[in-house]
Formats: C-alpha cells, structure tokens, sequence
C-alpha cells in the first residue's frame, strides 16, 4: 500500500484527470503571487546599500535560477526512473519539462548578464557560477534537439533519459561553485540553515517570487502534461473518448 501513489502517479490516465483539476488553481495562485512580489520587490522594497536599485533584478533572477536547476533535477530523477522502472509518464516528463527549463536558464543567464553590467561593469565573465549555468542550458537544448531529431519513440525517450541522468553531475557544481573556486558570483540567497543575510523588507517580495514561479510553472507543466499524453496514448480508448468529449 505505501507505493500505491507511485504507481497512481506513473500512470498517464490518473495523472491526466488528476492534474485537469489542479493545474489552472496552481497557475493563478503562481500568478497572483508573481506579480505580488514583483510589484512588491520592484516599487516597494528599499535599495541595497552597496548594488543600490539595480539589486530589484534579484526578483527575476534567483526565481529563474532556482527554478532552472530544480527543473533539470525533476528531468534526472524522471530520466533515472525510466531507464529503471520504466515507466510510461517519465519521459513525457522530460518532454514537457525540458523547453520550460530551457526558458528559465534563459532568463537567469540574461537578468544575470544584466546585473553583472550593473555590478561588475561587464555582461559576461568566464566565471564559474555563470559558465556552469551556460552548460545547464546547453543540456536542456541537448535533451530538446534528441527529442525531436530522433523519429524512434522508444529510442528518444532512453536518449533523452540518459542524458538527463548524466546532466545531473552539473548541478552541485553550479551549486557550489562559489565555494570551490574564487569567483565573482555572490553565494546563495536563500539556504535551508541560514537566515537570510538581507533585511525582511527585501527577501519576503523575493519568496513571494519564488513561490509563485514554482507554482506556475507546476501549472503550466500539468497542461503540457496532458498535451504530451493525449499524443503518447491516442490510440487508448480513454483518450478517444476525452477527444471526442472535446469535440476534436
């Protein structure tokens, strides 16, 4: 019984209608926690005393960036899944989640190239932290260009996995790149044993940030989800009817 819920959340049927109830909730609260922290953050929040107001990037950036990497850790424990249990639902994980991964090391590479114009007078160093993070948006677009380059359903979904599972050797290394090599990075925001360094006034927008792209980015993921699935099983009974309740 205590693997019941795995076994639910591996099959794509109950995690179509499962998610059909919970993904437009997780979207707005995401969006209405977004634009709280960001208004908050951006008009609201004081200056930092040293980067004075070009620091308000920090709203956009460490949600991007912490996102990017817990994305790429969902697509190595999906791809591990896969290549052991097999299941149906990890590789339409990867599929759905890769693009929207991408997007976020997107972003954090430009607001950082921002902030790094602002701060050390230069869009881009070789430095650690931020050639790490280049490397982890190259393995997102790895795992998109296998995925629609090979025609072999079965043969994309191992590829895929395997280089999900291999790409999970990068993160600690963005993780703590700032304390293995002297770089020009600051060390983390936010961590699970410290207080945070900044006065309240400035990490309470940024968490509202942080939760709300979480949450929308959950919402946007079940949608793709159920996209991806409707193509993956179209030949099921259960999906012929869903589409033909849609009218489609």
């Amino acid at each position: 019984m205590r693997w019941v819920w795995f076994h639910k959340l591996g099959s794509p049927k109950w995690f179509f209608f499962w998610s059909k109830a919970w993904a437009l909730p997780a979207f707005v609260f995401g969006l209405v926690c977004l634009v709280m922290g960001l208004i908050w953050g951006l008009a609201f929040a004081p200056p930092d005393y040293q980067q004075g107001d070009s620091v308000r990037i920090i709203y956009m950036h460490v949600p991007a960036a912490m996102l990017a990497q817990s994305a790429y850790l969902t697509l190595g424990i999906s791809g591990a899944i896969f290549l052991v249990w097999q299941m149906k639902i990890a590789p339409m994980v990867i599929a759905s989640l890769a693009p929207i991964g991408a997007v976020m090391a997107f972003i954090a590479l430009v607001t950082g190239a921002i902030w790094g114009k602002a701060t050390w007078g230069t869009w881009w160093v070789w430095d650690a932290r931020l050639t790490s993070v280049l490397v982890l948006f190259f393995l997102y677009m790895g795992v998109i260009a296998l995925q629609h380059s090979l025609d072999d359903m079965a043969l994309a979904n191992k590829a895929t996995a395997i280089i999900s599972v291999v790409g999970l050797i990068n993160l600690p290394i963005i993780k703590y790149s700032v304390v293995w090599w002297n770089t020009l990075h600051q060390g983390a925001t936010f961590t699970l044993t410290e207080k945070p360094a900044m006065p309240i006034e400035m990490w309470l927008p940024l968490l509202f940030t942080v939760i709300g792209l979480y949450s929308m980015v959950g919402g946007v993921l079940m949608w793709r989800m159920q996209t991806e699935i409707l193509l993956r099983e179209h030949r099921t009974n259960w999906v012929k009817e869903e589409v033909m309740n849609r009218g489609l």
